[in-house]
């Protein structure tokens, strides 16, 4: 199994959270009778049998406890009853959510694409204001020029200064392209690297999910019992946590990729390219998410891609986004959590 990976509690799994529920019910309840029974444990005590059936009881409770087997397979019971109860409520079938996860990535591909091509919109716009302003500034230094030639001191000064705005804010808009340069970046590398992701996680279903039938088809509860008891590992355990190990690197993934289109939302939505405006917030936001750690879709890209964009390297926004093709004997980024 990929040595990364860090497998979750019984207690922080949702067939846990169950247990705890029944097992706080246990006590609560176990106590509740205990204390209402205590005048008969009294008087049973009085008589022979009664007290040797008791004192046999506590026995095999403290062997059950002591008993490092005995205590494992009662766990083990304990907690495939909460994980069959949660089951009847809460999809917990590391396929199905596998399943679910690849629906949820489509999705957020076709957000993705869609946010690409707003902001590929939203840059081209950018690029001609700029220009726009930048031929302005020269415009009216010539005019400034002309106007000193002629000694026209309120025609220099007014010139000057509006080209002088103009320069001030070719400047701040130069900064917003550079951002909106790295997201447009990162949302396209983001958008190649989840199209791969998804098709990796197709493939492990379609193949794991015969291997799992074949798994249950051969086994019992009995024989993971014994297997338990005899301290060996149980197979079919230890495939559902390889399983539940890629939902949880999955799960990760699609929070990061939602939570960066939210942002790149939030920051597109708050630039006002008609009045050459934009808030702070939505650049803060930004050189946030670039100072960040690294990141688990892009890996060590994201600091190239950063780079990149403050660069001298020309960005072409006019080529289309090219849909991501797996290279032939492409190794499956999943495969190494079965070994």
């Amino acid at each position: 199994m990929n040595q990364d990976f860090k497998p979750k509690s019984f207690w922080q799994k949702p067939e846990g959270v169950t247990g705890a529920i029944v097992m706080g019910g246990l006590v609560i309840g176990g106590g509740y009778l205990a204390f209402l029974a205590l005048p008969y444990i009294l008087a049973a005590t009085q008589s022979v049998l009664y007290l040797s059936l008791m004192l046999l009881a506590l026995g095999a409770i403290i062997y059950m406890v002591l008993d490092p087997k005995m205590r494992n397979l009662v766990w083990y019971m304990y907690k495939s009853v909460m994980r069959w109860v949660t089951g009847m409520f809460v999809q917990i079938d590391p396929i199905g959510i596998l399943k679910s996860y690849v629906e949820d990535l489509k999705n957020n591909l076709r957000k993705m694409n869609k946010q690409v091509s707003q902001l590929r919109g939203q840059m081209h716009k950018l690029k001609e204001i700029i220009y726009n302003n930048q031929k302005s500034i020269e415009s009216n230094l010539n005019l400034a020029s002309k106007a000193k030639e002629k000694n026209k001191k309120a025609q220099v000064i007014l010139k000057s200064r509006k080209a002088g705005r103009l320069r001030e804010s070719n400047v701040r808009l130069e900064d917003l392209y550079k951002k909106m340069e790295v997201l447009y970046r990162v949302l396209t590398k983001m958008y190649e690297n989840s199209e791969i992701m998804m098709e990796d996680i197709k493939d492990q279903v379609e193949v794991k999910e015969q291997e799992r039938k074949a798994i249950l088809s051969s086994h019992s509860a009995m024989k993971s019992a014994m297997n338990i008891i005899s301290g060996d590992k149980d197979k079919k355990a230890m495939f559902d946590m390889a399983l539940e190990a890629i939902a949880d690197d999955v799960s990760q993934k699609v929070g990061e990729m939602e939570r960066f289109m939210d942002m790149s939302s939030s920051f597109m939505d708050s630039v006002d390219l008609q009045n050459g405006v934009f808030e702070e917030e939505g650049m803060k936001m930004l050189e946030k998410w670039e100072k960040e750690g690294v990141s688990l879709i892009l890996g060590e890209e994201k600091d190239t891609l950063v780079l990149k964009a403050n660069s001298e390297e020309v960005l072409d926004i006019n080529e289309p986004i090219k849909k991501p093709i797996r290279e032939v004997g492409h190794n499956n980024q999943y495969d190494s959590f079965f070994e």
